[in-house]
């Protein structure tokens, strides 16, 4: 195994910056992604509990409208006051994703950066509203962030119970068949909706290749339906819309008479622990941060690490960084073709782009730097088009329109960010490192101007690819 320090930043993070020294050896890489996060002050993140009352305002004053006279004064007044309070909140999103950046782009533990927003595609909820995808960013800093270094179960429990997965996956219209709600006439709409079951089982744990059933579906679908939403306080376990009784998940039993939200957290601890589990985890990681057909021994070694530490992340990581196939240089089938999100977060760090310039951005700048050119090259902002998070495969984003499209946001983003501009010949050394091929070199070099020069090193086979 070599350890090379710009496949550290690169592959297993944001890329080289000309402001932020990389880590030193994977053990500094280990120690910083183990240590607790340090604080950000300048770039805070929500809390579940300040994201429900921003919420919670909005849905009220959409309530009012709804029941006050169709076309009278008081609807109009209550209309725009609604519609004053979206435009703060597309601001104050602005403000997170801003923050989300900025960690990207000053943060010396580009890993955790990375592997946030590995999980977070994994545990896909972006919203079906505009209500819950301006509450997104909280359910990334509370479910997803404080686990990346911890075990997998809790961060499963985390993220699949939290209040914006329930309402992505219909789980607040799942009740028993059998139970108390459920034989109310007013309440006959509701049924059971294996949605959240379905997803947790295929995609969350065991993959879509794994060891379960229908009847495994249905049995964990209703063990499930006791769990639901309440505006005011967030998730929780209603025993009058559980079924009643106990299920079986994989073989084995979970409740009994009385259904509670520990036998919910015991499937998924179990789950978890299960060895499909530790296969289709393993594998995801590895074809994300290392290629798309990855060294089956380096397989073997993390699924090994997973298992024998029940689920601890930081471990398998640790196992996959210790391993001489996940520093192999890019080419003979190693290396991936970067996302468009990596791509543009990559860049923003080797330009260095201003904390004070990532902090003040407003939701109209966003929008141009960030939102239309992803959408255009097809990764809108934690947006996927499905559960299952965005495709990881490199030929689904080598497409003429992706490059096209990267190729206008390399010639515009230099300008759009930064007042004076790095010269390219500097900026192809401090962006590419030591192994910056000869030809990128020249043509930096050779460029018209530094907008041209930067744009060029940017979408440079050896900027693109990790």
């Amino acid at each position: 195994m070599v350890f090379d320090p710009d496949i550290a930043q690169t592959r297993f993070g944001y890329g080289l910056s000309p402001k932020v020294a990389g880590p030193a050896d994977i053990a500094e890489m280990m120690a910083l992604l183990r240590a607790n996060e340090p604080e950000m002050p300048w770039f805070p993140l929500p809390s579940d509990a300040e994201m429900r009352e921003k919420m919670l305002a909005l849905l009220d004053a959409r309530r009012k409208i709804s029941k006050a006279e169709k076309g009278s004064d008081a609807q109009q007044a209550l209309q725009k006051a609604f519609k004053t309070a979206r435009r703060a909140s597309k601001q104050e999103g602005a403000k997170w994703i801003g923050a989300t950046l900025a960690r990207r782009v000053w943060s010396r533990d580009g890993l955790r950066e990375r592997l946030v927003a590995f999980w977070n595609d994994h545990f896909s909820a972006p919203g079906k509203n505009v209500i819950y995808r301006f509450a997104e960013p909280a359910y990334v800093a509370n479910a997803i962030r404080p686990f990346v270094n911890g075990r997998f179960e809790d961060m499963l429990i985390a993220a699949v119970l939290h209040p914006q997965m329930l309402h992505f996956l219909d789980q607040n219209n799942s009740v028993g068949p059998n139970s108390t709600v459920a034989k109310k006439r007013s309440e006959k709409k509701l049924g059971l909706n294996e949605n959240l079951a379905r997803e947790i089982l295929e995609l969350h744990t065991l993959g879509v290749d794994g060891r379960y059933t229908q009847k495994d579906v249905r049995q964990f679908a209703e063990l499930l339906t006791g769990v639901t939403t309440i505006q005011k306080k967030g998730t929780a376990f209603l025993a009058k819309r559980a079924e009643p009784g106990a299920e079986t998940v994989l073989g084995k039993e979970y409740g009994s008479r009385r259904a509670q939200m520990a036998d919910v957290h015991a499937v998924l601890r179990d789950l978890a622990r299960h060895p499909d589990t530790a296969r289709h985890l393993t594998r995801k990681l590895a074809v994300h941060f290392v290629s798309d057909t990855p060294d089956e021994d380096l397989l073997v070694s993390m699924g090994a690490r997973y298992l024998e530490t029940d689920g601890d992340l930081a471990e398998v990581v640790e196992a996959m960084l210790r391993h001489p196939a996940a520093w192999a240089p890019v080419g003979n089938g190693t290396g991936n073709f970067k996302q468009p999100e990596v791509f543009v977060s990559s860049a923003l760090r080797a330009l260095a782009v201003p904390k004070t310039r990532l902090r003040e951005v407003k939701s109209p700048q966003l929008e141009r730097l960030l939102g239309t050119p992803l959408r255009t090259m097809g990764q809108p902002w934690r947006r996927p088009f499905g559960p299952d998070g965005f495709e990881e495969g490199d030929a689904h984003w080598l497409t003429a329109q992706g490059m096209a499209a990267r190729l206008q946001w390399a010639l515009g983003v230099s300008t759009a960010v930064l007042q004076e501009l790095p010269d390219p010949r500097v900026f192809v050394e401090t962006t590419l490192g030591e192994q910056a091929p000869a030809s990128v070199r020249f043509a930096a070099d050779a460029a018209e101007n530094r907008r041209e020069g930067i744009a060029l090193v940017l979408m440079s086979p050896a900027f693109q690819r990790v």
